[in-house]
């Protein structure tokens, strides 16, 4: 039979224990800073600069922008997509919109902004268009982002003109669905 005849330093336990903490600790402040102040869901906060929306960052800045609509108010963006009216809105609004995929199944949904131009009338539903313009916040069934169209012409349909859900947190609710038979 062995005997062991350990000595325990509670010195060094106790120092061990406090950087463990204090390492722990650091890696967590880094990580909240990272996601709050640099990250903030893929686009930078307002700049005067005029912010080019891609098919890969769509949805992430369409999410950060509906959820801190404030924090954008001023901010220039520049985009693809394709006119999409719906029965309600004004004769000078339209949603300029991209196809989202939803699953496997490549079901999608039509996601956007709503966007104001005096000359909205002058392109056609599908039509795609490259916009400039500035958000503003709105009102259409609730408070939105709306972009006042500063500048718009013809564009020919993407490559890639799907789009995919924002991150890896996102749950679209429309999966409720699929599972009813």
């Amino acid at each position: 039979m062995f005997v062991y005849n350990i000595k325990v330093n509670s010195n060094k336990i106790f120092k061990l224990i406090f950087v463990l903490i204090l390492l722990i600790s650091l890696a967590i402040t880094g990580i909240a800073i990272y996601k709050t102040f640099i990250k903030n869901g893929g686009v930078t906060v307002k700049s005067d600069d005029v912010y080019t929306i891609t098919s890969n960052n769509y949805t992430n800045v369409l999410k950060a922008v509906h959820d801190n609509l404030d924090n954008y108010i001023g901010q220039k963006i520049s985009f693809v997509g394709y006119v999409y009216r719906v029965y309600d809105l004004k004769e000078d609004e339209f949603v300029l919109a991209r196809d989202m995929v939803l699953d496997s199944r490549n079901q999608t949904l039509i996601v956007g902004f709503l966007c104001h131009s005096s000359n909205a009338n002058d392109f056609e539903d599908g039509s795609w268009v490259n916009i400039t313009g500035e958000i503003k916040k709105g009102y259409y069934h609730g408070d939105i982002p709306i972009i006042e169209i500063t500048k718009i012409e013809k564009a020919s349909k993407p490559k890639d003109y799907y789009v995919y859900p924002p991150d890896d947190t996102y749950i679209p609710t429309s999966s409720l669905l699929y599972n009813n038979p």
